[in-house]
Formats: structure tokens, C-alpha cells, sequence
């Protein structure tokens, strides 16, 4: 009938299986081992926007994530920026694409939404609700908020600009977030800075912006690094 099936007590095939077993056990634990060497890579942020993050009218370089993640390297932060703003955007079309667009391992977000809200007179309150509704989303999975503020113009009325400009400071109240009071604060008004459309900034507004937020963000990076880890 034959041998009986069972292992075979042969040296040579047991030093084989025990050399995959090896070979199969590395492949499972080496990713746990240079995770650490991975988690201290660059901060990862994501800049959330309309036109004004995305870069409207200008060159990829010139939009505002990739300057401002310029300027963060030059004073030594390891950081990325990345862009996703999506012209014409107002804050109910972020908080429809938030999930997506803010990937998992993201260090922090810088919300910039509202100004085509207020471009188009849309209710503050809903404003309110949907940026409201991204700030705790994110808040759900551990990714920390920057708020960049908008102002209303004043032709929309005095009301309605007290409204509106009421959501920001509000919001970072009710969240503890960092707050930048006005994304725009430095170029309004003034030609040089803007494309000629009058609204979004051209490759100087846009370094003028950048400029004038870095000390607020890396005051929001060091927030970062000092929170408890997630």
C-alpha cells in the first residue's frame, strides 16, 4: 500500500520550510518596523478651498498651497501643502467633497470657503451649517482646523456683512480652532495684486497672502506637534 502520508523527517526539506517560514514572517512584520521611519516624514497639510486656494488664472506654482508650503520650507519647516481648492466652490460644495478630498494621514487642514457664498448672498446661516458640519467631520477623524476667515463686501448691506463676517470667529470660538481673521487681509483694494477681475489675486496678492498667514500657520503646525497622539 505504500508509505503513509505525514511529514517527511527529511533535514534538508526542514531547513527549507523553516527558511520561507522566515522569508513569509519578515514580508508580514517589516512594514510595523520602519512605520516609525514613516510617521516622521513631512507634516502632510491639506488646504480645503475655492478659487482663491486653487489658484485661479494662474500657474501651478503660483497657487496658494505652493507658495505658502515654499515659504514654510525656507524657515525650516518639513511640511507639504496640497492644493485642494476647486474654483467656484462655496461651503455646502466642500462639505460634499471633504471626505475625499482630506485623505487619511493628513496632519491638518486650512479651510478657506465662503467667499462665493457671500458672493452670491447665500443665507450666512447656511454658510454657518455647512462650514460648521466640515470642521466636525474632520474633528471626527483627528485632523486639526485652520479657519481662514472671509469678509462680507459692504454694498451686500450693513446686516448682512455683520452676519457674515460673525461666522468665523464664531466657529474657531465654538471649535478651539486657529483662527486667520481674513484670508484676503493685505491685497484688497489694491490693482497690483489683483487679476483684472478685481477679486482673485494675481502671483503677488497671492506671495502677499502667503506672507502675511505664515506666522499663523506655524504657530498651527506647533499646535500639531504638541497634541496628544491620535
Amino acid at each position: 500500500m505504500g508509505r503513509p502520508l505525514g511529514l517527511r523527517h527529511d533535514g534538508g526539506a526542514v531547513l527549507r520550510r523553516t527558511a520561507l517560514f522566515a522569508a513569509a514572517l519578515a514580508l508580514v512584520i517589516l512594514p510595523f518596523m520602519t512605520a516609525p521611519q514613516a510617521a516622521g516624514g513631512p507634516t502632510r497639510l491639506v488646504a480645503l478651498g475655492d478659487s482663491l486656494t486653487a489658484g485661479y488664472r494662474l500657474p501651478a506654482d503660483a497657487a496658494f498651497p505652493t507658495v505658502l508650503e515654499r515659504l514654510l520650507k525656507a524657515k525650516g519647516e518639513d511640511v507639504t501643502v496640497a492644493n485642494a481648492g476647486v474654483s467656484g466652490d462655496t461651503a455646502t460644495g466642500g462639505l460634499d467633497r471633504v471626505d475625499w478630498s482630506v485623505p487619511d494621514g493628513t496632519a491638518g487642514v486650512i479651510l478657506e470657503l465662503g467667499a462665493n457664498d457671500m458672493l452670491r448672498g447665500t443665507d450666512p446661516t447656511v454658510t454657518e451649517r455647512a462650514l460648521s458640519a466640515i470642521i466636525e467631520r474632520l474633528k471626527a477623524r483627528g485632523i486639526p482646523v485652520l479657519l481662514a476667515g472671509m469678509q462680507a463686501a459692504p454694498n451686500l448691506g450693513p446686516d448682512y456683512k455683520a452676519r457674515f463676517d460673525a461666522i468665523y470667529p464664531v466657529l474657531a470660538k465654538r471649535y478651539d480652532l486657529t483662527l486667520y481673521p481674513f484670508f484676503l487681509d493685505g491685497i484688497i483694494g489694491d490693482r497690483a495684486q489683483h487679476l483684472d477681475d478685481m477679486l482673485h489675486p494675481n502671483r503677488q496678492g497671492v506671495e502677499t497672502i502667503a506672507a502675511r498667514m505664515l506666522p499663523t500657520v506655524q504657530a498651527f503646525l506647533d499646535r500639531i506637534r504638541q497634541a496628544p497622539a491620535r
